[in-house]
């Protein structure tokens, strides 16, 4: 995804959900009038969900997930069921395709309940109206009577236009509580943002939420001075004026926090990601498990995205080693990334997730929700790290009502 491009995370997340055979993909190239979906007669065509980042008017940027058959059978059928009902954590809208020529089934109803259960916006796609006019199986009065539901024909385009419509109206229209930073600025504000050169972005580019918070300091009407950590102590000197803040990449806290003057306010990028799409309360409450970890507890450490893994990569080798340092303790570690992410959380002692700067705001508050129902506490790796190298509440002071919970 090039500069230009709408980040995946900031776009509408619609999933199409559905029996094999019942038209999904078809519906899928009717409503963006290109073949982004294998259409056959086979059932099962589709065997993983598949994404498409793409532009949906009126809706605008949106991603199209298409999942596997709600009715696919066998051992591999049941693993496929559940990846699609793990694309409803990250669904704006669900959208589920019926085929109009044998009705809504059992499976039909058991999604539509989990839409209403998980306050997804839902719209019910009856496809195939061409062929139940043929056969006169239908009342024209009762094509579109229901307010969620429309009759649509993927094969002569009938009612695909007006589908569309119905999907930009299921739209999210709430602002979000929070923006990354810009909540906190003032028009002319200066920030420092302190960039390692990181190994794993790509040559040439910043990294995805370095690229966002600079953007939304924009946005707020403030300056952004942008600096490696080597750079920080001599640039604060000579900048001639106090900045309203200073964000760091959480793995270079240490040195930052010392080149950084104590009356100045410093937090990170993944701190204020806690805020923006997560839950900062839980992720600051859930660190201060680290005292309590005995030997052979296990810890899940989860990433959002998957990029290739560096030697001194920060999830699968830096995090550990300083738990392992902090705590004193044998600890097992177990990873995750990408769209994996357990359902039953029971054996693990904490998890520590990344930023999430590549998953929408619908599927990071799951994972914080699952993990609060299981009773599992959930941190991230900004909080850990400042938590273990002792410059936690310097780093909340920026959001004074979350700087008191470490006196608790």
């Amino acid at each position: 995804m090039g500069l230009n491009s709408t980040p995946s995370s900031e776009r509408v997340h619609i999933g199409i959900f559905g029996k094999r055979n019942a038209g999904k993909s078809s519906v899928i190239n009717a409503i963006t009038n290109q073949s982004l979906a294998i259409v056959s007669d086979i059932k099962g065509t589709t065997t993983d969900p598949v994404s498409k980042a793409m532009e949906l008017l009126p809706l605008g940027p949106v991603m199209i997930i298409d999942t596997p058959g709600l009715d696919d059978v066998g051992e591999l059928g049941k693993m496929r069921i559940q990846k699609s009902y793990q694309v409803l954590n990250k669904s704006d809208i669900g959208i589920l395709v019926v085929d109009g020529t044998l009705g809504q089934t059992d499976e039909d109803k058991a999604l539509i309940n989990k839409f209403k259960e998980k306050n997804i916006p839902y719209i019910v796609v009856m496809n195939k109206l061409d062929l139940v006019r043929e056969q006169q199986n239908i009342d024209e009065n009762e094509i579109n009577s229901n307010p969620n539901t429309i009759w649509v024909s993927s094969t002569t385009k009938e009612n695909i236009y007006e589908l569309k419509e119905m999907i930009a109206k299921q739209a999210p229209t709430d602002e979000p509580k929070f923006k990354i930073v810009g909540d906190l600025l003032n028009p002319s504000d200066f920030v420092v943002l302190v960039v390692p050169i990181d190994k794993a972005a790509p040559k040439g580019r910043l990294i995805l939420p370095q690229q966002q918070t600079i953007r939304d300091i924009l946005e707020a009407g403030a300056n952004a001075i942008v600096v490696k950590e080597n750079e920080l102590k001599n640039t604060l000197e000579n900048l001639g004026k106090k900045p309203k803040l200073v964000i760091t990449d959480s793995q270079v806290f240490s040195k930052v926090s010392t080149d950084t003057p104590k009356d100045f306010l410093l937090t990170s990028f993944s701190i204020l990601f806690a805020r923006y799409k997560g839950d900062l309360k839980e992720t600051v409450k859930g660190v201060k498990t680290l005292e309590d970890l005995k030997d052979n507890d296990t810890i899940l450490i989860s990433e959002g995205c998957t990029h290739h893994r560096q030697c001194d990569d920060i999830g699968t080798v830096k995090i550990p080693k300083w738990i392992t340092k902090y705590t004193n303790k044998k600890i097992n570690f177990e990873f995750t990334s990408g769209t994996e992410f357990p359902y039953d959380l029971s054996k693990y002692k904490m998890i520590i997730h990344c930023g999430g700067c590549t998953l929408n705001e619908r599927e990071m508050k799951y994972r914080v929700k699952c993990a609060q129902d299981q009773n599992i506490p959930f941190t991230n790796y900004g909080i850990l790290i400042a938590y273990t190298q002792g410059i936690l509440k310097r780093t909340l002071e920026p959001f004074s009502d979350i700087s008191c919970l470490l006196e608790e």
